[in-house]
């Protein structure tokens, strides 16, 4: 029940308009691109589980990251990943899973015979 609330924490920050600890960079490309408003906080909650937790995302997530699109969910992932949250996190591990969780999504989604 503890890591649901870390996640629940994850959404906040992804939904809020700004992380205090997020890099300059990040966060006016994210703002900038109202790139936090393109995806809905139950498939944000499902891909962050899926990267944190290596949990399954649905198609229907898999479509709204696509429209998220690729450089803004990486500019997501690096905004939560410095949060202070998340400092024992390795930074490498994370960025690997979400570029697959990113690369499994666009495969469900590019397949000719998509899963149910």
């Amino acid at each position: 029940m503890a890591s649901l609330n870390v996640y629940s924490v994850l959404v906040v920050l992804f939904l809020t308009c700004g992380a205090v600890m997020a890099t300059k960079e990040n966060d006016q490309i994210i703002k900038e691109n109202n790139c936090e408003t393109k995806m809905g906080s139950p498939c944000v909650l499902e891909a962050f589980t899926n990267i944190f937790e290596t949990r399954s995302i649905s198609n229907k997530c898999c479509g709204e990251l696509d429209v998220l699109g690729k450089f803004f969910h990486s500019a997501l992932v690096k905004r939560t990943l410095e949060n202070p949250l998340f400092k024992d996190i390795s930074l490498a591990t994370i960025i690997a899973k979400s570029i697959q969780t990113w690369n499994n999504c666009i495969a469900l989604i590019d397949s000719p015979y998509p899963s149910a």
